[in-house]
């Protein structure tokens, strides 16, 4: 994949406060949109510990300054802006660049 910025939903798809899932080339990432800060998140869909592409159902949160999210699966905690698993330290999910403009959301590895 290239390092441009690639459009993967509109703005209006987006849900408050939850999670989505986009085919970003050959991967699903799930994308949160933390209304409360205002900020957008991109992390792989991929649970490594549940091994399953759940994590856009999880549910977000904060543990101590942490943006985290808690999978549908065994609950354990992704924090949003790094991927490092708050139970593991050996288990992390990749996390990806993503903004909005003129109503497109866009996204770029890291």
């Amino acid at each position: 994949m290239s390092n441009e910025w690639v459009t993967v939903c509109q703005e209006e798809d987006l849900v408050s406060g939850s999670g989505i899932c986009v085919l970003f080339g050959e991967q699903q990432i799930a994308i949160f949109h933390e209304s409360k800060k205002g900020k957008l998140y991109a992390i792989s869909n991929f649970d490594p510990i549940g091994e399953a592409n759940v994590l856009s159902r999880g549910i977000i949160g904060s543990i101590g300054d942490k943006t985290v999210v808690a999978s549908p699966l065994y609950k354990q905690h992704f924090c949003l802006e790094t991927g490092a698993c708050l139970e593991d330290e050996n288990m992390c999910v990749s996390t990806y660049a993503v903004t909005l403009q003129d109503g497109e959301v866009m996204l770029k590895k890291h």
